[in-house]
């Protein structure tokens, strides 16, 4: 039998971007794009760990998580 990994016993979440960035500072228009969102109200699944979870708590004014 295999090992499941960190990434298949953990799952994922899903993110969605749902308010602009504009006239936020630098540093939270750099988290955004770091997670690969791109467009407005863009959904994209990341890795469900505690270091996806804390770049969403920097920014949860402008991205909402989708379980």
């Amino acid at each position: 039998m295999a090992k499941k990994t960190e990434q298949e016993t953990t799952g994922m979440i899903k993110l969605q971007y749902y308010r602009s960035m504009i006239g936020y500072s630098k540093k939270q228009k750099e988290i955004v794009k770091s997670l690969g969102i791109t467009k407005m109200n863009q959904v994209v699944e990341r890795p469900d760990n505690a270091s996806t979870r804390g770049i969403a708590a920097k920014v949860p004014h402008l991205i909402r998580i989708i379980e």
